[in-house]
C-alpha cells in the first residue's frame, strides 16, 4: 500500500505524456535546424540559376569562404559569378535565413502540448491520520485550439520561407545591377582615356603652332581647355567607377585579399532582339514571391480569425484532475482510502464578452484582404512598366548605336579632312569632336540603362525588386584600359 500514491500519480500523468509523444507525427523533421531551406534554395535556383546555401557551422563557413575565394580572387568576375559569390558569402542574407529557423521553432513549439502542472500535498504528517493529495492541471483550451494554432504557425513558417526566397532574389538582382554599374563605369573611363589622349595631342599641336605664329592664342586656349575639361571628367569617372566597384564588393561580402578581383572593361553588346512577353501580367501574378506572402498572410489571419471565434467566450479553461489518498491508523491497523477528484476552472465572460477581440480580428482580416488586392493591382502595373522600359531602353540604345554614333563619327572624320584642307577652322573641328564624345557617352549610358531594365524585368516577374542604391546611382559606366579589368 505504500506504493499506491506513486502508482496513482503515474496513472494520472502517463496518458498526457503519451498524447504529447504523438503531437509531432505530421512534423517528423520539425526540429531540424535547416528545415524549410530546401524550398528556398529550389525556388531561387529556378530563377537565378545559382546555388544558395544556409551556413550551419563554422566548417561550412570556412568551406564556402574558400569556394568564393576561388571564384573571384585575381580573376575577372562576370555577372553570374558575382551573383553566385554574393549568394554564398553575403552575411546579411545568412541573417535573413535565420528567420526560417525562428519560424520553424515557433511551429515546433505549437505542435507540443502545454506542459501540465502537478501539485502534491500532504496533511497530518506524524499524526494518526495522514492525507496525500495529488493533482494534474491541464489547459483544456490549449488542447482544443491546438490544431488551429498549428495551422497558423505553419502558415507563418511558409511565409518565412517565401520572405527568405524574396531576400535571396533581391540580393541577386542588386548584385547584378552593381556589376552592370561597375562595368559601365569603367567602360566610360576607357573611352574618356582615349578621348583625352586625342585631346592631349591636339593641345600639344596647338602649342607648337602657336610658337610659330601660325595659331592664335584664342585657338590655343580652346585646345588647352578642351584637354583640361576632359581630364576633369576622366578623374570624376574614375572615382565613380571605384565607388561602383566597392558597391559590388560589399554585396559579394568580400574583404581582405579577396577584393583583389577585376570586372570586364565593357558591358555585353545589345542582343539582336528582345524577349517578347505577351502575358507579362499573368506571368507576374503566377510567380511573384511577395504576392504569395500576402496570400499566406490572408490565410493566416483567416485561421487566426477562426481561432478568435472559437475562444470568444472562454479564454482560460483548465482541467484539474488528481487523487486523494488518506491513510488512518486505528487499533494498530492502517487503513488507506483512495478517492479521485476533478475540477474545471474557467473565466466567466461577464464584462469582456470577446466582441472587441472579434472586431479586431475582422478588421485585421479585411485590411489584409485589401492589401492583397492592392498588391495584385500594383504587380500588374509594375510588370507592364518593367516590360515597357525594357523594350524602350533597347530601342533607344540601338538608336544611339546604329544612328547617332555613326553619324557623329562621319561628321568628325569629314571635319578632319576639311580642316586639313584649310576649309574648316579649329573651333568647328573642336565642336564636332566634343559632340562625338557626348554622343558616345550617351550611347554607353543607354546600353547600361537597357541591361538595368533587363534586371528590373526579372524582378517584376519573380520578385526581389525594390530600392537599390546601384540602380539609383548617377551615370556611371565601365571599362578601363583596353585588354584588362579593374
Amino acid at each position: 500500500m505504500r506504493n499506491l500514491p506513486i502508482k496513482a500519480i503515474a496513472a494520472t500523468i502517463l496518458p498526457l505524456l503519451a498524447g504529447a509523444c504523438t503531437t509531432t507525427a505530421s512534423y517528423d523533421n520539425i526540429s531540424d535546424p535547416s528545415l524549410g531551406f530546401t524550398t528556398v534554395a529550389a525556388r531561387t535556383a529556378s530563377v537565378t540559376g545559382k546555388q544558395a546555401v544556409w551556413v550551419q557551422s563554422s566548417a561550412e563557413s570556412q568551406s564556402l569562404a574558400e569556394r568564393v575565394r576561388g571564384l573571384v580572387q585575381k580573376k575577372t568576375v562576370g555577372p553570374d559569378v558575382a551573383v553566385q559569390a554574393a549568394l554564398l558569402n553575403n552575411k546579411g542574407l545568412q541573417a535573413a535565413y535565420a528567420d526560417i529557423g525562428l519560424s520553424a521553432a515557433d511551429l515546433w513549439q505549437e505542435t507540443l502540448l502545454v506542459n501540465p502542472r502537478i501539485s502534491i500535498g500532504a496533511t497530518g504528517i506524524g499524526g494518526v491520520s495522514r492525507t496525500v493529495e495529488t493533482a494534474v492541471v491541464s489547459n483544456i483550451l490549449a488542447l482544443i485550439t491546438r490544431p488551429k494554432r498549428v495551422a497558423v504557425a505553419d502558415a507563418r513558417f511558409r511565409q518565412a520561407q517565401l520572405r527568405a526566397a524574396e531576400e535571396t532574389l533581391r540580393l541577386a538582382a542588386d548584385t547584378r545591377r552593381a556589376w552592370i554599374n561597375a562595368v559601365s563605369a569603367w567602360e566610360r573611363v576607357a573611352y574618356l582615356n582615349q578621348a583625352q589622349a586625342a585631346a592631349d595631342a591636339a593641345s600639344e599641336l596647338a602649342k607648337k603652332l602657336g610658337e610659330t605664329g601660325a595659331f592664335t592664342k584664342s585657338g590655343q586656349a580652346r585646345e588647352h581647355v578642351f584637354y583640361a575639361e576632359l581630364a576633369g571628367q576622366t578623374a570624376e569617372a574614375r572615382m565613380q567607377a571605384r565607388m561602383a566597384k566597392e558597391e559590388l564588393t560589399r554585396l559579394m561580402g568580400l574583404w581582405g585579399d579577396d577584393i583583389d578581383y577585376q570586372v570586364p572593361n565593357a558591358l555585353p553588346s545589345l542582343p539582336k532582339s528582345v524577349v517578347a512577353k505577351r502575358a507579362i501580367e499573368a506571368e507576374a501574378l503566377r510567380n511573384r514571391v511577395d504576392l504569395e506572402i500576402a496570400r499566406l498572410e490572408l490565410d493566416a489571419l483567416a485561421l487566426s480569425y477562426g481561432l478568435t471565434d472559437a475562444t470568444r467566450y472562454l479564454t482560460d479553461l483548465e482541467l484539474l484532475s488528481g487523487v486523494e489518498i488518506e491513510r488512518e491508523k486505528e487499533d494498530g491497523e492502517t487503513e488507506t482510502s483512495v478517492a479521485g477528484n476533478l475540477e474545471v476552472e474557467f473565466v466567466i465572460p461577464i464584462f469582456d464578452t470577446g466582441k472587441a477581440r472579434m472586431r479586431k480580428a475582422e478588421l485585421a482580416y479585411m485590411r489584409a484582404a485589401n492589401l492583397l488586392a492592392e498588391k495584385a493591382v500594383n504587380i500588374r502595373s509594375e510588370a507592364r512598366g518593367a516590360y515597357d522600359a525594357y523594350r524602350s531602353t533597347y530601342d533607344i540604345a540601338r538608336h544611339y548605336r546604329n544612328s547617332v554614333v555613326p553619324l557623329r563619327t562621319t561628321i568628325e572624320e569629314e571635319s578632319v579632312l576639311t580642316y586639313s584642307g584649310m576649309i574648316t577652322n579649329t573651333f568647328e573641328l573642336l565642336a564636332d569632336t566634343r559632340a562625338k564624345i557626348n554622343s558616345i557617352i550617351l550611347s554607353l549610358n543607354a546600353k547600361r540603362q537597357f541591361w538595368l531594365a533587363d534586371v528590373d524585368l526579372g524582378t517584376a516577374v519573380h520578385g526581389g525588386g525594390g530600392s537599390s542604391p546601384a540602380a539609383e546611382a548617377s551615370e556611371v559606366s565601365s571599362a578601363g584600359d583596353e585588354g584588362g579589368g579593374h
